[in-house]
Formats: C-alpha cells, structure tokens, sequence
C-alpha cells in the first residue's frame, strides 16, 4: 500500500511538491488513519497514513497534549493510498 506523506511543520525542501490543509477530522479505518484536510480551495482531501505517522506527526503540532488538532495546519502529498 501506498501511503500519503502528511508534516507538522513546514517542509525544508521541495516544497513546491507539498500542499497545505487544515485538519478537519482524523479516524482510524482497518488499521490505518485517515486524515481530511480542508485545502486552500475549500476541498476536502483524506490521506492515509501509518498509526505510527500519526502519532509521529500529531506529537510535533504545536498544541498542548490536551488540546484538538482539529483546525491546526499540516502539510502534505497525496499519494493515492486507500485504506
């Protein structure tokens, strides 16, 4: 399975391969986690990456471990991995 790249802090390189999202809602589907992103345009884009990416990513925000990361913004490339 081929699995969406998704940062919680701005790329250092290539970034005109990276787009940038809010996150709308995060959900775990067969054992992976599903990330919708609302883009500049106002679409919606779910990535699917590893538990272990998320929890990679989720730890580098800059919110307090209490706090939603729903609203904070992320970085991403949609590599088309489907759940």
């Amino acid at each position: 399975m081929t699995h969406d790249r998704i940062h919680a802090r701005k790329p250092t390189h290539d970034l005109d391969r990276w787009s940038v999202g809010t996150i709308q809602r995060i959900d775990t589907q067969d054992g992976h986690c599903v990330v919708a992103v609302e883009t500049d345009a106002g679409e919606t884009v779910e990535l699917v990456v590893t538990l272990a990416i998320r929890e990679l990513f989720l730890s580098r925000l800059e919110i307090d471990s209490h706090e939603s990361p729903i609203g904070e913004q992320v970085w991403y490339r949609q590599h088309g991995g489907q759940a």
